[in-house]
C-alpha cells in the first residue's frame, strides 16, 4: 500500500478557505423546507496532472435519465442508510458512477448544505483530494455518458466563462469544458471554487447566451 502523502500547497490553501464559507457563497439557495426533503452527497474531487495542474473529476448525465438528462454534474446521488454520512454517500456514488476508488481519495471538508428545490435534496459537498488516482470511465452507461478530468486552468480562462438563461428565466454560472457545457447547480459550485482557490480571472458576466444554444454549441 502506498504511504499517504499532504496534499499539495493549492489543495489545502483550498480547503483552508471553506473553513468559514455559508451556502451563500456559491448561490442564493432557499431555505429546506422542514420535511418532504432528501439527503444527498457530492463528491468534488481534485487531483493533479503534470500536464495541465490542478484538475477536478466531471461526469455527464446519460441522456434517457428521468431525472437532470444530458447535464454535468460532480458524481454523487441520494444518501443510503448504509452510507457513513455525507461522506460515505459521496465516495460510494462515485465508484458506482466512475469507478474511482475509495482507496486513493482523501476527504478534507464538508461544505454547508444546499437545498435544490427543483429535485427536493438537500445536497452536501464534500472536498477531497485525488492522492492516488485511479481509472475512471462510466460504469453504466445507461446513467453516465463520460467522465472527465477536467482541468482548473481551464475552467478558469475567462474565454471559457460565460452565464447562460433557462427558459424558465433562471440565469446562472456557465463553463465550456471539451464536449461539455457545465451550468446550473454544478456550475454554482465550481464558480465558488475557483474563487476560494485562487484562480479568479476577470471573466465577461454580461456575457449571457441562451441555454439550448450553448447546449447546441458543445454538441
Amino acid at each position: 500500500m502506498t504511504e499517504a502523502t499532504e496534499p499539495p500547497d493549492w489543495m489545502q490553501r483550498l480547503a483552508k478557505a471553506t473553513e468559514e464559507i455559508d451556502a451563500q457563497t456559491f448561490m442564493r439557495v432557499p431555505r429546506a423546507p422542514e420535511q418532504g426533503v432528501r439527503k444527498a452527497a457530492v463528491l468534488m474531487l481534485f487531483g493533479e496532472s503534470e500536464e495541465h495542474g490542478p484538475d477536478v473529476l466531471l461526469l455527464r448525465r446519460s441522456d434517457t435519465l428521468g431525472s437532470h438528462p444530458g447535464q454535468v454534474a460532480f458524481p454523487g446521488g441520494a444518501s443510503d442508510e448504509i452510507d457513513d454520512g455525507p461522506v460515505g454517500t459521496a465516495l460510494r456514488e462515485a465508484y458506482e458512477e466512475t469507478g474511482v476508488l475509495e482507496s486513493g481519495v482523501r476527504p478534507l471538508a464538508t461544505l454547508p448544505e444546499l437545498y435544490v428545490p427543483v429535485s427536493g435534496f438537500v445536497v452536501t459537498p464534500v472536498l477531497a483530494y485525488w492522492e492516488q488516482p485511479s481509472p475512471v470511465a462510466p460504469v453504466d452507461p445507461a446513467e453516465t455518458a463520460a467522465v472527465a478530468r477536467v482541468p482548473v486552468a481551464h475552467l478558469a480562462d475567462p474565454a471559457n466563462r460565460f452565464r447562460v438563461r433557462h427558459p424558465a428565466g433562471y440565469v446562472g454560472a456557465a463553463f465550456s469544458a471539451p464536449g461539455m457545457l457545465v451550468w446550473g447547480f454544478t456550475a454554482g459550485l465550481i464558480n465558488g471554487l475557483i474563487a476560494l482557490g485562487g484562480w479568479e480571472q476577470p471573466w465577461d458576466a454580461t456575457d449571457v447566451r441562451d441555454l439550448e444554444l450553448a447546449l447546441r454549441a458543445t454538441q
